[in-house]
């Protein structure tokens, strides 16, 4: 539990005003030390983060975030981190204390019931003084749930982990599956495994040893080559494999590598359906045939890695599509928790595979190009459109495949 990767927590913030208890709540509800606490208003600065296990749930995220009622010019920058937050957030838990409540709580509430993130009220320092009848049969009338609690009697602190029961995402409780859905059990999976300067040292990368595992857990058989033994693997094999899963990065010679009546994919691409939205993905790629030269091209990472010469993002990506285009693109990174606000200026966004970031923010962020009209695609679906293999890397997933096509058609 203690190791379980940051993007598969289920990652839980609390908000609120300066004050409104926040920071207790949260050490009250995880019997630890996670914030500061102090009668200071705005101690609680930048969004403080703790990976722990909450019992029944399991691995969580923790976020707690400073005041929505911050203010001057620090202060508002203080907010706007804060409500970044909601980018990533299963679920919000929005602190107020009996007489605290008021006009922003409710637009607070209403939003996230507007962009579907789950929310709970939780009434904070009710041994002072608790809500009134009236205003928590309100809320509970509008569908949000309502805890009362006391951080210093430690009262309603099991009310508040059912509620996080009650409310948690499906898709947490019962994780969709990486690959194993894509064979039968028994099934054989050929995992192409190249080390390069960025595998770390003695270990595989976060989707390689997930996708291991999900294959494991599925009863199906994984056989992991490094790209230069692939085809006398196959050669080996009584039997060919039930699909062959490759880094982005080696598309090309796995292809050439691998008979074409078996099915071929990437990590990249099997993350982009199990992070986000593959269809989206798919259609987004298309925009790859449009691109010129200097057009402006966002690179998003969830990672905040040190980039090495031959970095996957910031260097391969841009030279594979400027080979592709025919030109020089105008590409620009944002790594980790960072998107840009104004996106109206992008001509296409390619995430990577999101194996450290949640669900959530992966598609918060495919709302945000949707809206600004920003076709979006994934690192593994622009890697194998700019090679030539998109037809062959979708093959495994009609409807993507279908998504894609349709776009070619649709695109000016």
């Amino acid at each position: 539990m203690m190791t379980s990767p940051r993007g598969s927590r289920l990652h839980i913030a609390v908000f609120g005003r300066r004050n409104a208890g926040k920071s207790s709540l949260l050490n009250a509800l995880t019997g630890q030390q996670v914030s500061i606490v102090s009668a200071v208003p705005g101690t609680t600065t930048d969004p403080v983060e703790k990976s722990m296990e909450l019992l029944p749930l399991g691995p969580v995220q923790l976020i707690d975030t400073a005041g929505l009622d911050d203010s001057g010019e620090l202060g508002r920058m203080r907010v706007e981190r804060s409500l970044l937050v909601l980018e990533r957030a299963d679920i919000a838990v929005l602190a107020a204390t009996a007489e605290g409540w008021g006009d922003d709580e409710e637009h607070f509430a209403a939003g996230c019931q507007e962009r579907k993130i789950p929310v709970i009220i939780a009434f904070t320092q009710a041994d002072v003084k608790k809500p009134a009848a009236q205003l928590v049969a309100n809320l509970q009338a509008s569908g949000l749930p309502v805890v009362i609690t006391s951080s210093t009697a430690r009262s309603g602190l099991g009310d508040l982990r059912q509620a996080l029961i009650r409310v948690c995402p499906e898709d947490f409780l019962n994780p969709p599956a990486i690959v194993s859905d894509l064979v039968p059990p028994g099934g054989l999976v050929v995992l192409v495994v190249p080390i390069d300067k960025e595998a770390p040292k003695g270990r595989l990368i976060l989707p390689q040893v997930q996708t291991l595992r999900d294959l494991l857990d599925g009863d199906q058989m994984a056989l992991v080559v490094k790209e230069r033994e692939l085809r006398e693997a196959l050669l080996r094999l009584n039997r060919k494999p039930d699909l062959v899963v490759t880094d982005s990065q080696a598309f090309l010679k796995v292809a050439a590598d691998t008979p074409d009546e078996v099915p071929l994919t990437s990590f990249s691409i099997l993350f982009a359906r199990h992070k986000g939205d593959l269809d989206t993905f798919a259609a987004g790629a298309a925009t790859i045939d449009r691109l010129r030269p200097n057009d402006r091209v966002l690179i998003a990472e969830s990672c905040s890695h040190h980039p090495i010469g031959e970095d996957i993002g910031r260097v391969k990506i841009p030279r594979w599509l400027t080979q592709y285009v025919g030109g020089t693109l105008a590409t620009t990174v944002y790594a980790g928790h960072d998107f840009p606000a104004d996106l109206a200026n992008y001509r296409l966004a390619i995430h990577c595979g999101a194996c450290t970031t949640n669900r959530r923010e992966v598609l918060s962020r495919i709302v945000a190009c949707r809206e600004a009209g920003v076709p979006i695609t994934n690192y593994g679906m622009a890697i194998a459109r700019s090679l030539g293999i998109m037809e062959r890397a979708l093959a495994p997933f009609p409807s993507a495949l279908a998504a894609w096509k349709a776009a070619q058609i649709s695109l000016p």
